[in-house]
């Protein structure tokens, strides 16, 4: 070890600490596997230690140290998130949440939770005191913690209603500590809460939430079958642009992947139907009905409160959102995925271009969301994968075209989104994270801000392999 780590393990040494070379490990790992591109570059990380504070003055004591130390810092909850941001490529302390994770509060339309609260566990305590739900969620919901939902996610499973967790009004407040010589609790509301929503936890460690509830439901799960794809996109559009119809998932996802990857419905589809998997609250099914009715080229194969399958197929959103690609991926591990915007109004019309463009290299997976009150699609394409210089030129095509890349394959902020510094995540950096020590090598402003995006951001500090 270097000795400034050492010394910050041995001062910390009184807590919950890991030091076992096996599940340090797996505490150092998110599902950066799901990308080639980031297994060949990562999949040697590993922290020096890992602390699980166990309430906030914990946490403001690890950070203390560790800044005292000048050890690098990477928090974790779960490790769900798939762009390695939970990973600590200049090693350190890794510190996890799982301890913080008291539900707090329940109000009408508002929750106060900790950090590593589970969102299952958090969804059904609110159900159970309020008959509330969460607005959204990741297609991780009983795995995945609230609190690397909000650093780390951009949306979710109730995203057709909602929009995008930055969307005004789906954070309320969030509680912050930030890692200076004496840490401090900032609360941010509004406009601030930008600085630290969706940052990776590069500049502040998010201890408290506060979020918006809605109504809960009893939800139908549901899955509708075309034969031609692009009349399966056409429906999900029209059927979200349906206002009466209140529903939380529209999944369009092309043939064959349902046959080949969900293999619970395998017997009941045949290879060539395209599924559209839909959440719908039972008040509107009269609705629905009465909608899908109109499209002739319609089925539905499976819906939750009618249901003789001999094989249950469980929640109907575990086969959207990145659980599609996960799903994918247990049949063939070669294959690998891209996250796609393609925006309000001619979204129809570029994703049949891609589609005639790539074919069967890239089979269409999309979730319909709301951007600016308006209906969007956001595609997490299945990539049949062969090359990293391929993967490029089908991300270069889809730029050209207007279609903007999410682009999985990097563990950067800046190359995960827009490829442009994010000022307001930077400036509060360089005041809360003076040294640069938080979640280091992953903004990309901090450490080359002339960086021209022109290749993959080699973070100069990052662990070497063996």
């Amino acid at each position: 070890m270097k000795p400034n780590i050492a010394a910050a393990r041995d001062a910390l040494a009184h807590l919950d600490i890991d030091e076992n070379p096996v599940t340090l490990k797996q505490k150092s790992r998110d599902f950066f596997w799901y990308s080639p591109v980031l297994k060949a570059r990562m999949d040697h990380i590993v922290g020096d230690f890992c602390i699980a504070p166990r309430n906030e003055a914990e946490v403001i004591e690890v950070l203390r140290v560790c800044y005292q130390h000048d050890c690098p810092v990477t928090t974790r909850g779960a490790g769900t998130g798939n762009y390695g941001q939970a990973m600590p490529l200049a090693g350190g302390c890794v510190l996890h949440l799982k301890h913080i994770n008291q539900v707090k509060e329940i109000a009408p339309g508002r929750v106060i939770v900790e950090p590593g609260c589970l969102i299952k566990d958090l969804d059904e305590a609110c159900i159970a005191d309020s008959g509330q739900e969460l607005r959204m969620f990741s297609s991780t919901w009983a795995t995945a913690t609230i609190g690397g939902f909000i650093a780390g996610g951009s949306g979710g499973v109730g995203s057709v209603k909602w929009g995008a967790l930055r969307d005004l009004g789906n954070i309320i407040r969030l509680r912050v500590v930030t890692m200076e010589e004496e840490p401090r609790v900032l609360e941010f509301r509004g406009e601030e809460l930008a600085r630290v929503s969706h940052a990776y936890g590069t500049n502040g460690i998010i201890t408290e939430l506060e979020l918006p509830l809605a109504p809960a439901y009893d939800w139908v799960q549901l899955a509708v079958g075309f034969d031609d794809f692009m009349e399966a996109a056409r429906y999900a559009s029209e059927l979200a642009n349906e206002d009466g119809i209140l529903l939380k998932l529209v999944t369009p996802v092309e043939a064959p992947v349902p046959y080949d990857y969900f293999q619970r419905f395998t017997k009941h589809i045949r290879r060539e139907q395209s599924l559209v998997m839909l959440m719908v609250a039972p008040h509107s099914m009269d609705g629905f009905e009465t909608f899908t009715k109109r499209f002739a080229g319609s089925e539905i194969v499976y819906r939750s409160d009618d249901n003789d399958w001999d094989r249950n197929p469980g929640l109907i959103f575990e086969y959207g959102w990145n659980h599609t690609t996960l799903r994918a991926l247990k049949v063939d591990p070669t294959i690998t995925y891209l996250q796609v915007r393609y925006a309000h109004p001619d979204y129809l019309e570029k994703i049949a271009k891609i589609r005639e463009i790539f074919g069967e290299e890239l089979p269409q997976h999309l979730e319909v969301m709301r951007e600016n009150g308006k209906v969007m699609f956001a595609g997490l394409s299945i990539v049949r994968f062969t090359t990293e210089e391929r993967l490029e030129e089908i991300i270069r095509i889809h730029e050209d075209m207007g279609c903007m890349i999410f682009n999985p394959h990097r563990y950067t902020l800046e190359e995960a989104g827009r490829q442009m510094t994010d000022q307001q995540q930077l400036d509060f950096k360089r005041e809360a994270d003076p040294k640069g020590l938080l979640n280091p090598g992953k903004m990309i402003s901090w450490d080359e801000p002339d960086f021209a995006y022109d290749t993959i951001y080699a973070y100069s500090k990052m662990l070497k392999a063996g």
